[in-house]
């Protein structure tokens, strides 16, 4: 059985090995994706944020070096959701793609209002400079 799936994207004006440097630095995380982390701290070899959602873990995958940044949020009741990031060739510059599945339990709108803040972390943002 498969999820629904909303792929959003923004092109960026710098190589994606560029944009992969900066945004597979934990510390970067509030610069580009501030509606998940309004502030981050590094405590016991975790990333931890402070997002609208309260308190989370940011666990990113092995493979940021290769433009592969999905990552893991982790909330206090132990929930995983699972956040798609890549960072692809586009002509001389790259392309940022999330993919958003919606969290069990959240109806169209909670799925609309959570695209419509991975858009606005994919507007003009620190990746883009």
């Amino acid at each position: 059985m498969t999820n629904p799936a909303l792929p959003l994207s923004r092109s960026i004006d710098a190589s994606p090995a560029e944009v992969a440097a900066l945004a597979r630095d934990p510390a970067n995380l509030p610069a580009w994706a501030a509606g998940l982390s309004n502030g981050i701290r590094e405590a016991g070899g975790h990333w931890i944020t402070d997002s609208p959602m309260g308190e989370v873990e940011v666990r990113f995958g092995p493979h940021t070096e290769l433009g592969i940044l999905d990552h893991d949020v982790i909330f206090p009741d132990g929930t995983i959701v699972h956040n798609p990031l890549r960072i692809l060739a586009n002509g001389t510059g790259a392309e940022v793609v999330s993919t958003l599945y919606p969290m069990p339990g959240v109806d169209d709108v909670e799925f609309d209002r959570d695209a419509d803040l991975v858009r606005a972390d994919l507007a003009p943002c620190a990746l883009n400079s």
